[in-house]
């Protein structure tokens, strides 16, 4: 059973400010003192970073299309221990879903699996009585739907602020805070920095989570709020534990994997290094941006998908890192890859020396790639066995050319493969939750389990250990363009 006080921010739909909000209430909360948690419904690394920051402990994500809508409580009650209020910041709008299953898979429908009252953040910028409208819309839409009640955010004077509160009034709705247009400036780095400031503890992002809790704290009434918070009702059920999904691999010393980050906050959803940690792995950050080796007596080393692309120039600088990386899988250890981590592996990127880890070409475009992708594996490696499937995301603007090499990572749908298997490194731009598929922890520890371990290691397939890396890099593939989609994000 947990209790912890909750609410879950929301808007319209994106661009109303709800990250900025959101990161705002936890500032502000922990600058009162309260131990706040922070959580990302949906994928998205960056937003997680920046909650995780202002709460003052990791921030998690929590989406049920990766890690099962039966994961998202225990997830929760598990991220949300010892916590005095939990802070919840929803993706798109309140009942929108890239998968398109609204019932469960949109912040309404993590809402209602954790009870939790809803906040909607409206930008009324353009808006006078209509948001009564607006308001009542969103309330009548889904009738287990809890809000709770707004916060309007760019409000243009006392005037128009009085005319808003009247409007909601007529309807029942409270207001929590009224924001003008100063209380919330830009003042998170850019988004195309990804966790990069988040990582590095930079002046910038510390900066930017203070201005917006002082906004915050000065523009909303947060005892009613952390009212709202605690009248959300027990949840019945267990905290997840890292310990019950992925149990100790039977291994002599304990194998080193390095995971790629900083020491407080990794490239992977924070359940990476505990599952890792609880199949009994050393686990240890290195920062591809910074440091020039691989931690001593590294067996393994992970990249995360929230490694971001628009570091190009940095991490081909760090050439005594990508030589150790390219060692590394030449001797057989595992390597895995995510998103643009992939690009690191690649001979080059934009033109710049990678690794030359896999035998491909990077180059960015100025199309997105983005959804969710349920997909095949094509090998037998560290991550999965031959056949198993599994559902990872994709969020990526660079391109890789070819898309796969000899033996692929996964296929999907009706798509080309993707990613590359060679020897023990599994490299692709598909994004797991191993919270999702929590069997990958275990089976990289066993993978990595150094050579004077007793459990012998896993044998991956014969086609992934004799692919060979070419010794120079050879022209790049011809690769025919992926559709579009209305919308502008290309399906691939």
């Amino acid at each position: 059973m947990t209790a912890v006080p909750r609410v879950v921010v929301s808007a319209p739909s994106s661009g109303h400010g709800k990250t900025a909000v959101a990161v705002g209430l936890l500032a502000a909360l922990a600058a009162r003192g309260l131990r706040a948690a922070g959580f990302k419904i949906g994928p998205d690394h960056t937003d997680a970073a920046y909650l995780g920051l202002a709460a003052g402990r990791p921030g998690r994500n929590l989406d049920p299309r990766l890690v099962g809508s039966a994961r998202v409580a225990p997830l929760f009650a598990h991220g949300a221990s010892g916590a005095d209020v939990a802070v919840l910041e929803g993706t798109m709008g309140l009942f929108d879903s890239l998968t398109g299953r609204s019932d469960s898979h949109s912040t309404a429908g993590v809402a209602a699996t954790l009870r939790a009252p809803v906040i909607l953040v409206v930008d009324v910028g353009a808006m006078g009585q209509s948001v009564a409208a607006l308001v009542h819309g969103f309330r009548a839409y889904d009738e287990v739907l809890w809000l709770g009640g707004v916060i309007l955010n760019r409000v243009a004077s006392d005037r128009h602020e009085q005319l808003l509160r009247e409007a909601l009034d007529d309807i029942g709705v409270p207001v929590f805070g009224a924001l003008r247009r100063r209380d919330l400036p830009a003042a998170l780095p850019s988004r195309h920095d990804g966790v990069v400031p988040v990582v590095h503890r930079s002046v910038e992002a510390a900066r930017g989570v203070r201005r917006l809790g002082e906004g915050i704290a000065g523009a909303v009434d947060l005892d009613r709020l952390v009212a709202l918070a605690r009248s959300a009702p027990q949840l019945g059920v267990e905290p997840w534990t890292a310990r019950g999904e992925s149990p100790a691999v039977a291994v002599g010393r304990r194998p080193v994997v390095a995971l790629a980050g900083g020491p407080t906050i990794s490239y992977s959803y924070v359940e990476t290094a505990e599952l890792l940690t609880a199949a009994r792995a050393h686990v240890v950050p290195v920062d591809p941006l910074r440091d020039e080796h691989l931690p001593e007596g590294t067996d393994a080393l992970v990249i995360g998908g929230g490694l971001p692309e628009s570091y190009a120039e940095e991490l081909a600088a760090n050439r005594r890192l990508c030589a150790e990386v390219a060692e590394l899988a030449q001797a057989g250890r595992p390597v895995i890859a995510e998103g643009a981590g992939v690009l690191w592996l690649a001979r080059e990127f934009d033109g710049r020396p990678m690794c030359g880890v896999v035998d491909a070409t990077g180059m960015s475009t100025d199309q997105i790639v983005v959804g969710y992708r349920e997909a095949t594996a094509r090998a037998s490696t560290p991550v999965a066995q031959l056949g198993a499937r599994m559902v990872g995301y994709k969020q990526h603007r660079g391109v890789l050319n070819p898309r796969a090499g000899q033996t692929p990572a996964w296929t999907w749908g009706g798509s080309t493969p993707e990613g590359f298997v060679w020897r023990r490194v599994h490299a692709s731009q598909l994004m797991l939750h191993w919270a999702g598929a929590p069997e990958i922890a275990h089976r990289l520890v066993a993978a990595a389990a150094p050579v004077d371990a007793p459990t012998p290691v896993p044998a991956l397939s014969s086609t992934a250990d004799t692919a060979q890396l070419p010794a120079q890099p050879g022209p790049p593939a011809q690769e025919s363009q992926p559709p579009v989609s209305p919308s502008g994000e290309v399906q691939q």
